[in-house]
């Protein structure tokens, strides 16, 4: 039982070295012991990175739905598994019971399956962020029909491609969404989307706002009718370990979106595993992870890894800044959180406020606190670590991806000594490597290379959908036998890894190479900086120079500019050294970043370049009009 909850350093490394030694051994134990399926596998894993081709559990039988709710009905039947916090505070919570979640899914399950959804259909879901988003992925995997959850922010242009992409014929939607003071219309985004769409059949609507909506006949149908005449029971669809559970879009640095295939053995085990020690679990706690179930952080860390450990796990539909920027900890107090996930870009932009939106709130029941999406820059994470931790709730900096399905490199609490920036040791099963330009491994410590990783584990995506060639090309080409991350990475002395960011985020200036992180960490520590970016741009001699793009906390800072860009500069020199001083400093309104918070490089990239002629769709940007602002302003 030991491998399956580490406790201790000590122990961590035992259960490492014999995740390494022999994974298929280690992994066929974790199976075997935590997770009900109808039928073993007849192998536990074969693999061949040149193909690519990776198979957990094949063979096995099983339906993950059993393994997040029919299994708990016996002991935690009346424990809360989904505690939904609304926009408005005024607006009660729900705790959604197991034994009331099995239900719903059930009544979900049967409606879709009466509107023809059999194993292996695509679903495509984009709601906001309310507890029907969840029953309907759960619904989906209880039919064996694969879920694809768009983001619902994405414009009906991205929502399109990604409809026709995986040919989904049933789209689950509602009328609108509340998103702090606003209330955003999402059923015309579906309308226009759905225009470009002729194969979907039919569209299920969820009523949250009650704003006016077309309803197109023999299409459109109000969810909630058809739910209030389904049947409570279904029995879940028998499906193997390797058919598809899910697909979700990720962004490529070219092209289209990648649709990541994940199935549904090794998700299953590895989400659960990862969850249970990335967070330190116990069975009275309460977890809260921020992030939208529109990305991968939502369905491994909100969904799935949660409930198959039969946790209590929140769903917060509302912003971090509504009613005012105290909400996050309001809500840490009401609840008593004991596990706390969130992003970077949430941490700056709460350390810009008055720290008595923090303090007014009681933290006590934190223990862990998390963050994902990017790596955590030194100045949030002391500030994340002394206002919100209070110094003893450790900070687990986790670094995956949506193609990795879980949590890959991460502290593992109170066993793993923290460094703030480092997202430290792989967890047990993840076998990191270093690659040089050339292809070769990096052995040792104090060093720093290109992210690889040389041994699959159970919750790789198995292929981009409708095009394996691609997924061979982006992840397995580079390095011939290692899965590449397209992340820079360096090993300290002691073997903890720090990512350094994307290698094209890797500028070579004058035949040294610049990881952007180190130095955008430098200049937030600027007292003045709320965020920066760095990026390179041609340059005569140098080949490259780099370009900073840098927001102030405050949008109106009465500080000479170029008194502020030669500070900058110091501490750029100071911390990295003169080679990495930038070139240009622009101050900007603001960094154009996806949904998920990503700062968006590429377009910056090519302003800094002063090539704007394709900046590709914006429109699905957080914030696409700072784009023109920051061309507007771009330095000569």
């Amino acid at each position: 039982m030991s491998n399956y909850h580490i406790k201790h350093l000590e122990e961590y490394w035992q259960v490492y070295r014999k995740s390494v030694r022999n994974p298929a051994v280690f992994w066929e134990e974790i199976a075997e012991e935590h997770f009900l399926w109808r039928k073993k596998w007849d192998e536990v894993l074969s693999w061949d990175f040149s193909k690519p081709e990776i198979k957990w559990f094949a063979g096995a039988k099983l339906n993950i739905t059993e393994n997040c709710l029919d299994r708990h009905l016996a002991t935690r039947a009346d424990k809360t598994a989904i505690l939904f916090e609304p926009n408005d505070p005024k607006e009660e919570a729900q705790h959604i019971t197991y034994q009331e979640l099995h239900a719903r899914v059930c009544r979900f399950a049967n409606v879709l399956a009466d509107q023809g959804v059999g194993k292996g259909d695509r679903v495509c879901i984009y709601l906001p962020m309310v507890p029907k988003l969840a029953v309907s992925l759960l619904a989906c995997a209880r039919l064996g029909a694969v879920h694809s959850v768009v983001f619902a922010g994405f414009s009906a242009t991205a929502l399109a491609t990604r409809i026709n992409d995986c040919n989904c014929k049933l789209v689950i939607c509602s009328d609108g969404s509340y998103r702090g003071k606003k209330t955003i219309d999402l059923k015309t985004i579906v309308d226009e989307a759905l225009e470009q769409c002729p194969g979907v059949e039919t569209s299920l609507v969820v009523k949250r706002t009650g704003g006016a909506v077309v309803m197109k006949d023999g299409r459109d149908k109000w969810l909630q009718p058809l739910l209030d005449k389904a049947a409570t029971t279904r029995a879940a669809t028998i499906v193997d370990a390797e058919d598809p559970l899910f697909i979700l879009y990720t962004s490529g640095s070219t092209g289209k979106p990648k649709g990541m295939v994940h199935t549904t053995g090794g998700y299953m085990v590895y989400t659960a595993y990862t969850f249970k020690n990335a967070f330190q679990y116990r069975e009275e706690d309460v977890y809260w992870c921020t992030a939208d179930i529109g990305w991968i952080t939502g369905h491994s860390y909100i969904v799935y890894g949660p409930l198959t450990n039969g946790a209590t796990t929140v769903m917060f539909e509302g912003v971090p800044s509504y009613p005012d920027y105290g909400r996050f900890w309001e809500i840490v107090e009401k609840h008593k959180i004991t596990q706390f996930y969130t992003a970077p870009t949430a941490i700056r932009a709460l350390a810009k406020e008055n720290l008595d939106f923090v303090e007014n709130h009681d933290l006590s029941s934190l223990k862990v606190l998390g963050t994902v999406g990017e790596p955590i820059n030194e100045e949030a994470w002391h500030w994340y670590n002394d206002h919100v931790g209070k110094k003893k709730s450790p900070i687990i900096d986790t670094w995956w991806q949506t193609e990795t399905g879980g949590i890959m490199i991460s502290p593992i609490p109170y066993s793993t000594p923290t460094i703030p920036t480092f997202a430290t040791l792989p967890m047990p099963g993840i076998q990191p490597v270093l690659m040089d330009e050339n292809g070769k491994e990096i052995e040792g410590n104090s060093v720093e290379g290109r992210l690889a990783i040389k041994f699959p584990w159970p919750s790789i995506a198995r292929t981009i959908y409708g095009n394996h060639e691609r997924y061979r090309d982006t992840y397995f080409s580079a390095y011939p036998g290692n899965y590449f991350t397209g992340d820079g990475a360096l090993r300290d002395a002691v073997g903890y890894y720090r990512i350094t960011g994307r290698v094209d985020d890797v500028i070579i200036v004058s035949g040294h190479n610049l990881g952007t992180a180190p130095i955008e960490d430098a200049i937030n520590e600027h007292p003045a900086v709320a965020e920066s970016a760095i990026v390179g741009f041609p340059h005569d001699i140098k080949g490259n120079a780099l370009y900073g793009y840098v927001t102030l906390k405050e949008t109106g800072e009465t500080r000479n500019h170029d008194n502020l860009r030669k500070e900058i500069n110091q501490l750029i020199t100071d911390r990295i050294g003169p080679i990495a001083k930038l070139d240009k400093i622009q101050f900007t309104e603001g960094l154009p970043k996806t949904r998920s918070g990503k700062i968006m490089r590429r377009i910056l990239r090519k302003i800094a370049g002063k090539d704007t002629s394709n900046l590709g769709d914006i429109s699905t940007l957080l914030n696409p009009e700072v784009v023109q602002d920051i061309m507007d302003k771009s330095l000569a």
